[in-house]
């Protein structure tokens, strides 16, 4: 467990997480990291921490995890999906007879997980909207999974508060930053214990990855999730890992514009006669925006929209020439979904807008139209 006053440690300037792997390196040596595709490793004698077994350890994970822990201010391991992500965070921290607690509208496969895996190994799994999330305390529960904004609904909790209660109460605090990226919102600063994140999205940012990462600053929490990374044999690609370095070294750039770029649109649309409701905690009037001010950097890149109606709401999606039709968010491209398709208890109007890099008016005079 943590200590009562959490340690934070302030990000890595954008300039120098751009060259750290370059203060490093020795004359002729590649600027960009080399993708090493090996299951094995040169090793004589006896074991001494070298790279040793593809299944263990890739000098090509250790680049982008040197990005990643610089990012998060802490020790990180990649894996090859946020979900991967999630269940190594599971898997390290919850036992048969333990208790966890989950957003009832958060990402909707971190409840699936819990229903058709962890419920049979005798975890017992209760849920609570985001919003209500406090409400009850925290008392018996082992583990309390939080997600803040929520995905898609975009509300906010505090999460230093969160994070106080549980371990007063004895329990393990893990926190899907996957909305916001440690530029948006570093949780370990509010005392949680693990974060987990899906790289697929703005962290990678071209939506040509699978891939997640787990960070904590408890040694043993740590070690644990890379007992769980090895023993299952749930490792990243070198590929992909090196695809996610590339994606981190304009992580910064790509997400000012995309949050720069959200909160125009944003204001714009708020008033818009064709919405029926609108969340940004970026907007004064929304629910989250006091919170938002208080505990992130940025307000994101997340819009979620109420239109009249599904047909309304399909419409806009598939006839705006910018916006690309998909599920996932974070990528280059602005991107939209209807996610009542999927279950979510969310409006059949809803759509999860997520902006890219366009430029703003661009984006803008595209948006309107198809609205």
């Amino acid at each position: 467990m943590m200590s009562e006053t959490p340690k934070t440690h302030s990000p890595l300037q954008p300039g120098a997480l751009l060259h750290k792997r370059g203060q490093a390196l020795d004359k002729g040596a590649p600027i960009a990291p080399p993708i090493t595709t090996t299951s094995m490793f040169h090793l004589p004698g006896q074991p001494d921490g070298s790279d040793y077994y593809g299944r263990a350890t890739n000098p090509t994970w250790k680049e982008t995890e040197a990005l990643l822990a610089a990012l998060e201010g802490a020790p990180t391991l990649l894996f090859p999906s946020g979900m991967a992500a999630i269940t190594a965070a599971f898997f390290a921290t919850l036992r048969a007879g333990m208790r966890v607690l989950l957003p009832s509208d958060g990402y909707y496969a971190t409840r699936r997980l819990a229903e058709r895996f962890l419920a049979p190994l005798g975890v017992t799994f209760e849920e609570r909207a985001t919003a209500d999330f406090i409400a009850g305390g925290f008392a018996g529960y082992d583990v309390v999974f939080v997600e803040t904004p929520s995905n898609p609904g975009l509300d906010m909790i505090d999460l230093a508060d969160v994070a106080a209660q549980v371990r007063a109460a004895g329990g393990i605090t893990i926190a899907d930053n996957t909305t916001l990226t440690p530029l948006g919102q570093r949780p370990l600063d509010h005392g949680v214990d693990i974060v987990v994140s899906s790289d697929t999205k703005c962290m990678g940012g071209h939506s040509d990855l699978l891939a997640g990462h787990v960070a904590s600053r408890d040694a043993a929490l740590i070690e644990a999730v890379e007992s769980w990374r090895m023993m299952s044999g749930s490792i990243p690609g070198a590929h992909t890992a090196w695809l996610l370095h590339r994606g981190l070294e304009t992580l910064e750039v790509r997400f000012d514009r995309m949050c720069t770029t959200a909160e125009v649109m944003a204001t714009r649309l708020a008033d818009h006669p064709a919405l029926r409701h609108l969340r940004y905690p970026g907007l004064p009037q929304d629910p989250a925006h006091n919170l938002a001010q208080s505990q992130c950097a940025r307000f994101g890149f997340l819009i979620g929209m109420t239109l009249k109606d599904e047909a309304a709401a399909e419409t806009f999606i598939n006839t705006c020439p910018l916006i690309r039709p998909a599920t996932s968010f974070g990528g280059i491209h602005t991107s939209a979904e209807r996610r009542a398709r999927w279950g979510d208890a969310v409006d059949p109007g809803f759509v999860r807008l997520s902006i890219g890099v366009e430029p703003v008016e661009e984006l803008w005079e595209a948006i309107s139209a198809a609205l």
